[in-house]
Formats: C-alpha cells, sequence, structure tokens
C-alpha cells in the first residue's frame, strides 16, 4: 500500500505542474519539503507543465486557423506595412527566448505562451523555447530547492 501512496504523490506533482498559477515555482520546493525524490520531482514538474503547454500551443494555432477563416476578405487582403514587418521581424528575432526565460517566472507558462501566440510567435518556435526554459527553469528551482532546504536542515 505504501508503494501506491509514493505513485500518487508523484502524479499529484505532475497534476499541480500542470496547473497554471501553480506551476513548477509552487510544486517543485513543496514536494522536495515533503521529502519525495528531487530527481523524480524534476521529470514530473516539467512532464506536467510542459504537456499543458504544448496542449495550449497548439490549440492556440488551431484557434488561429479557424479564426482566420472567419475574418472578412478585406481584412485578409490587407497587406502589413514595411513598418509592421519589421517590428515582427524584431519580435521573431528576440522576443520568443525572452519570453520563454522570463515568462515561467513572471507571468507563468501558461500566460507567457499565450501571449507569444498572440504577438505572433510560430507554434515551432514557441515549443522549442518554452521547451529549454521549463527544462533550465526545472533544473534551478529543483537544485536550489534540494540544496537550500539541505543547507537550512529542512529536509
Amino acid at each position: 500500500m505504501g508503494w501506491l501512496i509514493s505513485i500518487w504523490e508523484y502524479v499529484l506533482v505532475f497534476v499541480l505542474a500542470a496547473i497554471p498559477w501553480i506551476e513548477i515555482l509552487v510544486v517543485i520546493p513543496i514536494a522536495i519539503i515533503q521529502g519525495l525524490n528531487p530527481i523524480l520531482v524534476a521529470v514530473m514538474s516539467f512532464s506536467g507543465n510542459f504537456l499543458t503547454v504544448f496542449i495550449l500551443i497548439v490549440l492556440f494555432e488551431k484557434y488561429q486557423k479557424w479564426r482566420s477563416k472567419k475574418k472578412d476578405i478585406t481584412e485578409q487582403d490587407k497587406k502589413p506595412s514595411k513598418r509592421t514587418e519589421r517590428a515582427k521581424d524584431i519580435w521573431y528575432k528576440y522576443g520568443v527566448p525572452g519570453l520563454s526565460f522570463a515568462g515561467p517566472i513572471i507571468t507563468g507558462s501558461h500566460v507567457a505562451v499565450i501571449i507569444g501566440m498572440v504577438l505572433g510567435a510560430k507554434k515551432y518556435s514557441m515549443t522549442t523555447w518554452m521547451t529549454i526554459s521549463l527544462g533550465i527553469w526545472t533544473l534551478a528551482i529543483t537544485v536550489v530547492s534540494y540544496y537550500g532546504l539541505d543547507f537550512f536542515n529542512l529536509i
């Protein structure tokens, strides 16, 4: 029966990491304080957060395609100005990585994805940078939580 409770704890880490505004920043330290294995906590929290971020990116892209079909033909024929194109080029070059790395801590990864997609980020770019960002943040939060709590003799 003890192994079932142990599995349930890691499933709970996965589910809580997937919930917007709870995410990895809250889940990882709490799970480590509870005495769970930091490596399994990192893997489960990354997986839970990434899964919902990926689903959000895919669904948002489908929404954008559906929305573009519903727009008036006159709106679709309107060609963007050079200024707009340049702004988008700058956004694509610097915006997605910056948003991806700052998002999980400042707004949460789900809100960062929505902001990026609304501003025109491409699905592949957003997925790639969010994966890298979530991996780095998961590792950093896990290491800081484990060694910080160990330093203060809390685990």
